[in-house]
């Protein structure tokens, strides 16, 4: 007999839910999407009630087609580093304050330049930055003591999922490790910062392994859903660590690349490590599997900025057509050679995570003659994506283990030929892309199996990846590259107090509108 898998992804603006067969077979997927409330430049916020509807939901739209197959379990991945403050009934006292909340950023500053930062990011792996929990929490304390006040607890949008359905607040320790504020090496809460963030550790959920399940849910909810009471839960990660799982990117040397509406590049290593100068993440899997890697702000939204701004028309055209506007982008870049003819672009439209942790840094093209077309401008977003990322690649060699044997790349970018050929040509490097797009609840299934004992070991994700494309470098592409990149890199670093006068510049137009 078949058995089955429910893997849920609660994303920034969609929560997917695949059900699998248990040797990795998608049987059926559904999604639902909400708004991310963006009102201002800082401010990036969602309901958590519509957020846990949606999982309800996806989990309904599933189960009712099949609820004669036996489930072994739903095994949870979600996006990092949110946070809701709860009182005392366990009512949010705020929105879901998302990873893109800059609100955060001058405490975040605080802490790294003032509060022993760069020491604290060593023993919790996650960087300062305003996309911390680290650095909202402290925000939240220090300028919305009427919020600090009444909260009883500071958790993230898993934590209130899990808390509908077990009358529980737990967090795994991979989302823990994105807070900034749990001890790598003892997993436990960071005394040090607690105290930087002004709150106790009662304050904030019970800490248990990745692997942790739970049973006994919720009875009316597990009726909604069409679920069994009794099917276990499996805590699981998040979609970072995960989508390593879920694109077989786990053996040494192995990297995966993520691009979404941002992106990340990621190796797993077996100890927790971090880098001395603060530029990498460090986020757990399993007690011995722990990624490093980093984040990047700007991917998929500097495609869609691009497409909004420079090719209209052409999208016009594409939507009469029924041809993907994206691939009318990619179309253009094509017209264009390798490097773009000097152009370079470099995609900081909103700040940058990894390599720079500048909230700052802007957005720029440099190179411009009056031999540049659109297409140059276009194909230049394009490489400027993968430029940045292969700067973070950089960072992320020095800690690696061993040389790197192969990219995997994932994400809705992994769907163009011109994009995937781009990496290869700007990496140097073979790139291979799964067939399967889903990689974050095909990780959190895998994961689900090892933490119900049915397999020891995480290779058999190569069984269950499948089919996948693969491209090689292009000698004359990759020489174009190999010259532009110094020039790319050099010039993101020497721009860093002009970013701070421009970005100033930016917010006192805003203060005084």
């Amino acid at each position: 007999m078949t058995n089955y898998m429910l893997g849920v992804d609660i994303g920034t603006t969609t929560t997917k839910a695949v059900l699998f067969s248990e040797h990795g077979k998608v049987i059926q997927q559904d999604s639902i999407g909400y708004p991310l409330n963006t009102p201002d430049i800082a401010t990036a916020e969602q309901n958590p009630e519509e957020i846990f509807q949606a999982v309800l939901q996806v989990i309904k739209n599933i189960m009712k087609h099949h609820s004669d197959k036996p489930l072994l379990f739903v095994s949870f991945s979600s996006a990092m580093h949110s946070i809701i403050a709860v009182d005392e009934n366990d009512i949010p006292l705020t929105p879901v304050i998302t990873w893109a909340d800059n609100r955060s950023e001058a405490w975040a500053l605080k802490i790294k330049d003032e509060w022993n930062g760069l020491e604290v990011y060593k023993r919790t792996g996650t960087p300062i930055h305003p996309m911390s929990p680290l650095s909202k929490i402290t925000w939240i304390v220090n300028d919305h003591p009427e919020i600090a006040r009444k909260t009883k607890k500071y958790i993230g949008i898993k934590e209130y999922i899990f808390k509908k359905f077990f009358n529980q607040y737990v967090v795994d320790h991979s989302l823990a490790s994105a807070m900034g504020m749990m001890n790598l090496h003892t997993l436990d809460w960071d005394e040090e910062a607690l105290k930087i963030a002004g709150i106790t550790r009662a304050q904030l959920s019970t800490l248990v392994p990745t692997t942790t399940l739970f049973k006994n849910c919720h009875v009316d909810l597990a009726k909604q859903m069409g679920i069994d009471p009794q099917t276990p839960f499996v805590i699981g990660a998040s979609d970072g660590v995960l989508s390593n799982l879920g694109v077989n990117a786990i053996r040494k040397g192995e990297i995966a690349v993520t691009i979404g509406t941002s992106g990340a590049i990621r190796t797993i290593i077996d100890k927790p490590k971090t880098d001395v100068k603060g530029r990498i993440f460090c986020y757990a899997l399993t007690e011995n599997h722990w990624v490093i890697g980093g984040p990047v702000n700007n991917g998929g939204m500097v495609l869609r900025w691009i497409r909004d701004e420079f090719a209209s028309s052409e999208v016009e055209t594409a939507k009469r057509l029924g041809v993907d506007s994206y691939e009318v982008l990619t179309k253009i870049a094509e017209r264009v050679r390798p490097g773009a003819d000097g152009l370079l672009f470099h995609p900081y439209l909103s700040g940058e995570r990894a390599p720079l942790w500048n909230p700052n840094a802007r957005g720029s093209f440099f190179g411009l003659t009056l031999s540049h077309k659109k297409e140059h401008m276009i194909r230049a977003a394009l490489e400027g994506v993968i430029y940045n990322l292969y700067t973070v690649y950089l960072a992320l060699l020095e800690y690696m283990e061993s040389p790197v044997t192969r990219i995997q790349a994932t994400g809705g970018f992994s769907r163009s030929v011109i994009w995937r050929q781009m990496m290869a040509d700007i990496f140097e490097s073979e790139v291979t892309v799964p067939e399967s797009y889903e990689s974050s609840c095909l990780g959190a299934c895998i994961l689900g199996l090892y933490a119900l004992g049915k397999i020891h070991s995480f290779e058999i994700a190569a069984d269950m990846v499948g089919d996948t494309y693969t491209h090689t470098p292009i000698e004359e592409a990759a020489k174009e590259y190999r010259q532009l990149l110094p020039i790319f890199i050099r010039l993101s670093r020497v721009l860093t107090d002009e970013y701070s006068s421009i970005s100033n510049y930016q917010r006192s137009l805003l203060s005084s509108n």
